[in-house]
């Protein structure tokens, strides 16, 4: 459904606060609105990248605007592997969640409500399906999604239900069946995940395990050019056990979880200079969901990800897209470019990209870059449920075909930095992935390292 997947145009239930608080109420009013559908370039080129960042970036993260009273719960529910469990599943959405990615959401419909009573009163796991851009009619993936904060409210009349929820396990869907009460119940087989061994595990000498470093006795404090020689120093050790195989070093290295962590590193650090290295998981599986999370790629790419049951293969992938992704394209015509993954940067502690939901419901994951290009603005700044605390949203449009592309933010405050920013909902882009030499007339191409 386009309305709800963001990419209708006009729409404005997609939009972050009521517009409907933002309409005028007379015709002349409402032709001064039209004449301010612009966008405003000067911004555009006059933006630069801030060297600090003021904003809180833990501001985002605690979604504040759901309210500050919600019931918090504690512990975690875990299935087993390759287990088969029957688990309710929750409609209307298009967000394909990602194992570790927080999910807010507010609930309306009497369904939706009832379903999220009863599986609080168990073990407060629901589960997402991952539905492709393909359009297929049934999804055969997901992720359960675990409930972590709750409210209830009546609005107007209308019992409400707000969560945060957190992705949790993947799954593969065997059966899906209706209840009577119209609330799905979804047969899923929960799947594992895939610790590879070390690839020199095989031919490790005893002997020279003493020459062995370990990642936790790199000095806390160092300039790059000392991290650099120590990284190095850490790999000729880590390797050298390659000599008595046929294969050079660097082949191991692309099949060493530390050494695909490291390079995805080097990459999120291009989008954010001032991430730090202990915000990140150390773990690879949680790593690779975490960097799967910000990924500003299509819902395609994203079930490739999702399909993948090994950290490592799951980073090899991610690296080839963040090698080969230049920029981000309007989804709905295709062509007009956006803006570049030069521009990506982070405002929150959850990385460049994190979903949010509006107060009609709607979730829409949310990239957030310094300039975007081609998008005419609709009305005036509000700061009515902002998901920024501080800075006032403006809906943005694409210029050449009217689709809905996200807001631009501007701070309220002139002690807040950046100025304005852009968060551009991840629904309506398509990432531009320019063909290989190898690809050309290939259908795979997009079928990285699969």
């Amino acid at each position: 459904m386009a309305d709800e997947r963001g990419g209708g145009e006009n729409n404005i239930n997609d939009n972050m606060g009521n517009q409907l608080q933002l309409l005028p109420d007379n015709e002349e009013e409402e032709e001064e609105e039209e004449d301010d559908m612009e966008t405003e370039d000067r911004d555009s080129e006059e933006a630069e990248k801030p060297n600090i960042i003021t904003f809180d970036p833990s501001l985002p993260t605690s979604h504040a605007y759901l309210g500050s009273d919600m019931e918090e719960f504690h512990g975690r529910t875990v299935h087993d592997d390759d287990s088969c469990q029957t688990i309710p599943v929750l409609p209307h959405t298009a967000v394909m969640l990602v194992p570790g990615q927080t999910l807010p959401l507010q609930l309306f419909r009497p369904q939706e409500v009832s379903m999220m009573r009863s599986v609080i009163q168990r073990d407060r796991t629901f589960a997402v399906l991952a539905h492709s851009d393909a359009g297929e009619p049934e999804a055969e993936f997901g992720t359960t999604a675990e409930i972590y904060a709750y409210r209830e409210e009546q609005e107007y009349g209308i019992e409400t239900v707000k969560v945060k929820a957190v992705g949790r396990q993947r799954f593969k869907v065997h059966e899906i069946r209706t209840q009577a009460d119209g609330i799905r119940q979804a047969k899923v087989q929960i799947l594992p995940e895939r610790i590879l061994p070390d690839p020199l595990s095989a031919v490790q000498l005893t002997s020279l395990s003493r020459l062995h470093m370990h990642p936790s006795s790199k000095p806390p404090t160092q300039s790059c050019k000392q991290a650099q020689c120590w990284w190095n120093n850490y790999q000729q050790r880590k390797f050298h056990c390659a000599s008595l195989t046929p294969w050079p070093p660097w082949v191991y290295a692309l099949y060493d979880s530390e050494s695909l962590m490291n390079r995805v590193k080097k990459q999120l650090h291009e989008w954010d200079e001032n991430l730090k290295d202990d915000s990140l998981p150390t773990n690879a599986v949680d790593f690779s969901y975490r960097v799967a999370a910000c990924l500003p790629i299509d819902d395609a790419l994203r079930l490739q990800l999702l399909k993948i049951g090994s950290a490592i293969q799951r980073l090899r992938c991610e690296l080839d897209i963040m090698d080969r992704c230049t920029s981000l394209c309007c989804k709905q015509c295709q062509d007009t470019e956006i803006t570049t993954k030069n521009e990506i940067f982070s405002l929150s502690l959850y990385g460049p990209m994190a979903a949010y939901v509006n107060p009609h419901g709607y979730v829409h994951e949310t990239l957030t870059v310094y300039k975007a290009n081609n998008l005419n603005l609709v009305g005036r700044p509000s700061t009515l449920h902002s998901w920024f605390p501080g800075y006032a949203w403006t809906i943005a449009q694409c210029r050449t075909c009217g689709s809905h592309m996200g807001w631009k933010f501007t701070a309220t405050k002139k002690d807040l930095s950046p100025p304005r920013f852009w968060g551009l909902t991840r629904s309506a882009m398509l990432p531009r992935i320019p063909q290989g030499d190898g690809d050309e007339g290939r259908e795979g191409s997009r079928l990285f390292c699969l």
